[in-house]
């Protein structure tokens, strides 16, 4: 660790994030770091003053980083222990937002790679998840979803193309192309379960077969009950965490 952390933000100070103040790239740095597994969950990161003397920063510059990546779930602090990566990110599974608004909240820069996109006619099954009558269009997205250059996530989403008439509207965010027409979801229904990641997944998101992954499938609608979005969601196993809170009537 007391290799990879420096050697992360040299990288970042001779690239694009060279620009960018001190404490960002330092939290960048750390930040790939945990999410490509270099910085595991539990373990202690160096304290403030050995980590300015490593990079040569100020423990200002120091303290800044960590307190972003604290907001952000990813570091928790131990009264009299120190500084430790989280176990997981965690995301609320009570919420209705999509992938990119979640991590954008956060301060993360997510970005998306369509390894298929398109329209058609809609088969048995879609209709199905879709509540849409044989014959009609549909959207259908397959994206790999990274932070950090980091693949988080693989999904598979369908959409009416009734309900988005101009699929190349969505670059990003579905949920930002679905606002420009004014629909975007009200409810959804969401299940979620642990898997071993199959072939496909797991080559996606570069772990090996078999590893521990999350599969979220969510039907999501529109106030008048109407379905706009079905996705099949794999999260790897190693970074994600999702809770919801809990009321007693």
């Amino acid at each position: 660790m007391l290799t990879a952390i420096p050697r992360e933000y040299q990288r970042l100070q001779q690239g694009e994030a060279s620009k960018s103040l001190a404490y960002l790239r330092l939290r960048r740095a750390l930040h790939h770091l945990i999410v490509s597994g270099q910085l595991g969950p539990g373990q202690a990161l160096p304290s403030e003053r050995d980590l300015a003397a490593l990079l040569e920063v100020s423990r200002v510059t120091v303290r800044k980083a960590l307190a972003g990546l604290i907001a952000q779930g990813l570091l928790i602090q131990r009264q009299g222990a120190g500084t430790f990566v989280a176990e997981r990110i965690v995301r609320s599974f009570s919420r209705l937002t999509g992938f990119t608004d979640d991590l954008r909240e956060r301060g993360l820069d997510p970005k998306v790679e369509f390894l298929e996109r398109g329209t058609g006619e809609v088969t048995p099954e879609e209709a199905m998840a879709l509540n849409l009558s044989p014959g009609s269009g549909v959207i259908r997205l397959y994206r790999l979803r990274h932070v950090d250059g980091v693949p988080i996530a693989i999904e598979r989403t369908l959409v009416p193309l009734a309900l988005l008439p101009e699929p190349e509207k969505i670059t990003g965010s579905l949920y930002e192309a679905l606002d420009l027409w004014g629909r975007r979801p009200k409810r959804a229904l969401q299940r979620l379960r642990a898997v071993a990641l199959e072939e496909e997944p797991a080559r996606h998101l570069q772990l090996p077969v078999g590893s521990p992954g999350l599969l979220v499938e969510r039907r999501a609608f529109l106030g008048d009950g109407r379905v706009v979005e079905s996705t099949r969601s794999f999260y790897r196993g190693d970074a994600y965490d999702f809770v919801a809170e809990l009321h007693s009537e």
